[in-house]
Order: C-alpha cells, then sequence, then structure tokens
C-alpha cells in the first residue's frame, strides 16, 4: 500500500531564535508501507500521536508535584468576584510565578484570560480556570505541531536526529528511549555513541539498542566525535535500511566556548556526509533545573539550531511552568516529556494533555 505524508528536511527548521529558515519549507511525498508492520512515515506519526489512558496516567502523575503548587488556583477562584476581577488576576499570575512560569509569560497569559473578562466573555470561576489553561496551551501551540518530527525528505536515506544538552539531563537514556518509540513504529534505528568524554556512555548506548532493537554504529576508540558521527551516517546510508539515526552527544556546559565549538563541528561533520542533515536536533533539559534552563536552551539554540525539546525529570519537580517560558522566549516547540525511570516514561508531547495535568480538579 502506499500513503501520502507530509515531511520535512533541513530548510523548515528553527533557527536559535525561533524563526523557521527558508520559510517552513515541506514537501509531500509517497511512501510505500511495507508489509508485515514496517517502518512507515505515516506509522510513526500515528505511534507519535496515540494516547492511551495509561500515557495520559503517566503525564498526570509525572506533574504531581507541580499541580501541587497550583493547588493556590482554586483557592484564589473560591474568592472570585467579577467586580474586582483585577485583583484576582494578579493574584493568579503571582501563582504561575510561583512554578517558575518567567515573569514575561505569566503575564502573557494572565492577560489573555483578562482581555476575555473586559469582552464578556468570561464570568464565573470557572471559566477564568478554563481561559487560563486555554491561554497556556496557546503559548504551547504557537510555535509549531509538538508532536511531528522532522524526517528525511530523500527517498532511501535515513533520518538523522541529534540529542544535545548539558551534564547529567538524561541524554543516553533519554535516547534509548527515543529508540523505543520509533522501534514501536516499526523504525529500523542506528544509535551512535557521539559520547566520546564519558567512558560509560558507549557501553550504556549499547544496552539501550540491545533492549530496543537497534544497532550500534562502530565507533574505534580515540575517534574525535566529529568523525564518529560522520561515519555512523556513511555507514548508515551504505548499509540501507536504516530508518532513523540517533547520535549522542557528551554533556557540556553551555558557557563553556570550547565545547559548544565542539558541538558545532559535529553537527558540520553530519551536514557534510548528508546536506539535509540533522533532520532534528533535539535538546534535553533538566526540568528540575526551573528557569536556569532558559539561558541552557538559548545557547544551545544559536549555537545548534535547536529544533526541539525534551524536558526529562519532570516527576521530579514542582517547576513544570518553566518550559512554558522556554517555548515562549525562543519559540521551539516540546517534543517529548519524561515522567519516570520507566521505558515507556518518554511521552510524545500533547500540550492539552500536559495543562490539564498540571492543574487540580476544581
Amino acid at each position: 500500500t502506499t500513503t501520502t505524508t507530509t515531511t520535512r528536511g533541513a530548510r523548515g527548521r528553527r533557527d536559535g531564535g525561533g524563526a523557521r529558515r527558508g520559510g517552513g519549507h515541506r514537501a509531500r511525498r509517497t511512501v510505500v508501507t511495507r508489509a508485515g508492520g514496517e517502518f512507515s512515515f505515516a506509522k510513526l506519526a500515528s505511534v507519535l500521536k496515540k494516547k492511551t489512558q495509561s500515557d495520559i496516567d503517566r503525564v498526570f502523575k509525572g506533574t504531581s508535584k507541580t499541580r501541587e503548587k497550583l493547588g493556590m488556583v482554586n483557592d484564589v477562584l473560591a474568592l472570585w468576584r467579577l467586580e474586582d476581577f483585577d485583583e484576582t488576576l494578579d493574584e493568579l499570575e503571582e501563582t504561575l510565578l510561583g512554578v517558575d512560569f518567567g515573569p514575561g509569560v505569566a503575564g502573557k497569559v494572565v492577560d489573555g484570560v483578562r482581555a476575555r473578562v473586559e469582552n464578556g466573555e468570561v464570568k464565573t470561576a470557572e471559566q477564568v480556570r478554563e481561559a487560563l489553561k486555554a491561554s497556556i496551551v496557546d503559548v504551547l501551540t504557537s510555535v509549531g505541531d509538538s508532536q511531528v518530527i522532522g524526517l528525511n525528505e530523500n527517498e532511501g536515506e535515513p533520518s538523522v536526529i541529534l540529542v544535545v544538552g548539558v551534564n547529567g539531563g538524561g541524554k543516553t537514556t533519554t535516547l534509548g528511549k527515543l529508540s523505543h518509540r520509533f522501534a514501536e513504529s516499526g523504525a529500523k534505528v542506528m544509535m551512535v555513541p557521539g559520547d566520546t568524554f564519558r567512558a560509560a556512555a558507549a557501553e550504556q548506548l549499547a544496552t539501550w539498542a540491545e533492549r530496543t532493537g537497534a544497532i550500534m554504529s562502530d565507533s574505534p576508540p580515540n575517534t574525535k566525535p566529529g568523525a564518529v558521527c560522520f561515519k555512523a551516517v556513511d555507514e548508515a546510508c551504505a548499509m540501507g535500511g536504516i530508518d532513523i539515526v540517533l547520535a549522542d552527544t557528551s554533556g557540556r556546559l553551555h558557557n563553556n566556548s570550547a565545547l559548544m565549538d565542539e558541538l558545532i563541528g559535529v553537527k558540520k561533520a553530519i551536514t557534510k556526509r548528508m546536506p539535509s542533515a540533522p533532520h532534528e536536533v533535539l535538546l534535553v533539559l533538566d526540568g528540575t533545573t526551573g528557569l536556569n534552563m532558559l539561558n541552557q536552551a538559548r545557547v544551545f539554540g544559536e549555537a545548534v539550531g535547536v529544533t526541539g525539546i525534551i524536558l526529562t525529570k519532570l516527576d521530579g519537580t514542582a517547576r513544570g511552568g518553566a518550559v512554558v517560558s522556554v517555548v515562549d522566549e525562543l519559540g521551539i516547540p516540546v517534543k517529548f516529556v519524561g515522567v519516570g525511570e520507566g521505558m515507556q516514561d518518554l511521552q510524545t508531547f500533547d500540550p492539552k494533555s500536559f495543562v490539564d495535568a498540571l492543574f487540580p480538579d476544581a
């Protein structure tokens, strides 16, 4: 059978400031869906968008600490009086600041509610609550579809995804969980041990490859990370049948210019072998760092053109609002959230489900 799907190549990616390069070009192509449940772009899209009740429960459980702090919203709205709405909305803004919504985005979200109150659209406490949630969803969806993954437009070539981030954010584990998600769609995944600084990284990645049915690229010892990634893409193209290349990188502090320059070199090495690649540059951010993640995202975005965010360790923090600030200020969508240690705990980011999970029942 054949399926027509929309894919994105390098020309539609965001730069570090959130702008679309080349006008967000999209191409339509026909993909042959192979028998036996093998990989197709349409099947990948279906797998990423599918939400079971257990998926929703995982996100709900993983946002419990933030939700507990946002319980103050109910306390504030219990005193709602339309004639005193400005005072109540100011208190709601303070509540958002308490879970690391930045001042800019907290003001924007509440101003969206204020406009609906002033035009008579919102009158009751419950309507205010729903308007607040809708305003946050608007911020998260304004930068593009979180459930679309950049894929290679060129027939017969793999899609290359570069995963970057600071030390301790959980990149290698996240790479393994990504491999599992892609394998669910029938994709043949190659994993690239581009973290050449951490001795155990390649071994850890190999364990994930075995667990998820991926293959490891050949990486001779004492090889520079750019050369490792170049060789892996070359190997994947020569082998054929590889659908997705997942490239790990060494964790690096965003304020270390030498290491950031090295990361730029890794991306250039990938592009040298395949001009349209990488098709996604995913930045792993540790949810427990709160608004500190904003500077990380800004620097990585400027250096390597981050196209999507993976927010990890969300289950360990009450600072879940920070991700809304990152999306708002940098124009980069969240693609996945990590809400636990299990292989199934890397969830495709659904803005509405996420916002519903953040707020306690009235």
